[in-house]
């Protein structure tokens, strides 16, 4: 018994055949994970090439300046920015010539020496000298000179006072005084030939 005829459309959908594809791996022309065209891929990133190209404010990769953007090691000038060696200044002190320098340990050494010779009264006259002979001239002496002379004037004195008080104490009094006098004297000459000046402790201003 032949079957009847159907109608358009409503045939058996299996016996028609199955309709092509394109020929590769994936059953359609993209893979069913594939982005749309324009359309950013898995988990917000955009499509591949569809990143901005860098600009120049931003650094390279990995976070780094550019080569040549690094400051100096340890905040140090560059090379060549040092002031001059002129700029810091020298040493202090010292003198014209060598003439000075020579009157200014007299007036030093030469009132220890004074001192010693004549047990304390004699210690003015060295100073004094260097005073008399150089101190108008030179400046430099004349500090050196002024500052011995005082000092040596006025130990000179108590020496001398104690030389006739001290001969019922054994002379102890004088003694004492004399270390005084030759110990800052040579103290005093020390600095001098340094070419620095000394400020005598416990002296007075008898000369300005």
């Amino acid at each position: 018994m032949t079957e009847p005829p159907r109608p358009p459309g409503s045939g058996d959908p299996g016996n028609y055949p199955p309709e092509p594809t394109s020929p590769g791996p994936y059953p359609s022309a993209e893979p069913p994970t594939a982005p749309l065209s324009g359309a950013p891929g898995p988990a917000g990133y955009p499509p591949p090439g569809g990143y901005p190209p860098p600009t120049g404010d931003q650094p390279p990769s990995g976070g780094y300046p550019p080569a040549g953007g690094y400051p100096p090691p340890g905040g140090y000038p560059p090379p060549g920015g040092y002031p001059a060696g002129g700029a810091y200044g020298g040493p202090g002190g010292g003198y014209a010539n060598n003439e000075d320098k020579t009157w200014a340990l007299v007036a030093h050494f030469g009132g220890a020496l004074g001192a010693l010779v004549s047990f304390g009264p004699l210690g003015f006259v060295a100073p004094l000298i260097a005073y008399l002979a150089r101190g108008q001239q030179s400046p430099t002496v004349r500090a050196h000179a002024l500052a011995a002379l005082n000092f040596q004037i006025l130990w000179s004195i108590i020496a001398f006072v104690l030389l006739f008080v001290s001969w019922c104490l054994l002379f102890l009094p004088s003694v004492a005084v004399v270390v005084i006098q030759i110990l800052f004297g040579i103290i005093a000459g020390m600095k001098a030939n340094e070419g620095t000046p000394y400020r005598y402790p416990m002296t007075a201003n008898f000369i300005k």
